[in-house]
């Protein structure tokens, strides 16, 4: 009788984080779908070679989870990673701590010492190695500081290798790839603007009905 009651207790609990969206998803700032908030460039190691590619990444905005994930192709995988609020607010504060290292003349060419000068944060990772390949998982940190590449600086987001989540393993694939992004300041500064809070409440404001008045509560009237 008591296993059957902690069954029931186990489904009932099931079925009600299935059915509230605030138990299923306890970050969630807005029951809205994900929706594209903009796209910046950035630069990205380019494969046997010294010299950077750019490339256009989107920015994705995901009120369930208040994440927002920049989404870009490299070589042949389709890339998805996912920055949440201390994410967010970490490289804001790092990029504005690289801008004073900048103007101070005080960065330094030695990447052992600036890759993660600025703080690390755990983010999430997803990606294909093909289009029509499983969707791979994982939890990687990032690691916020800057880097010369050929004499010239870039404010950087290192993201380090991590397990692989998903148990799909149809590859053989065990963990995420490593990557550095880098940002000129004025990419940096285009993509903080779009993971600042307030924009992103102001975005949902803009796609919430405001409310009709119609559930008001009538006392003249009658």
């Amino acid at each position: 009788m008591k296993n059957y009651l902690y069954f029931c207790a186990a489904a009932l609990l099931f079925i009600s984080c299935q059915t509230d969206p605030a138990l299923k998803y306890p970050n969630m700032i807005a029951n809205i779908d994900p929706f594209q908030i903009g796209s910046v460039n950035a630069s990205l190691d380019r494969t046997f070679s010294s010299q950077l590619k750019e490339v256009t990444m989107n920015v994705i905005f995901h009120p369930r989870e208040n994440e927002v994930s920049l989404e870009f192709s490299n070589d042949m995988s389709q890339c998805q990673q996912f920055w949440n609020k201390a994410a967010r607010q970490l490289f804001k504060e790092a990029l504005n701590r690289y801008e004073e290292d900048f103007s101070n003349k005080n960065l330094t060419t030695k990447y052992n010492k600036s890759r993660g000068v600025y703080g690390r944060v755990k983010g999430k990772f997803y990606w294909k190695t093909l289009k029509i390949s499983s969707t791979y998982r994982s939890t990687p940190h990032f690691e916020l500081g800057y880097r010369f590449r050929n004499d010239t600086p870039y404010f950087s987001a290192y993201q380090r290798t991590a397990k692989e989540e998903s148990g799909a393993n149809r590859q053989g694939i065990s963990e995420s790839p490593s990557y550095s992004i880098y940002f000129t300041r004025a990419q940096g500064e285009e993509l903080s603007k779009l993971f600042d809070d307030a924009f992103l409440l102001e975005l949902i404001a803009d796609k919430i009905p405001a409310s009709t008045g119609s559930d008001r509560d009538e006392y003249f009237s009658q």
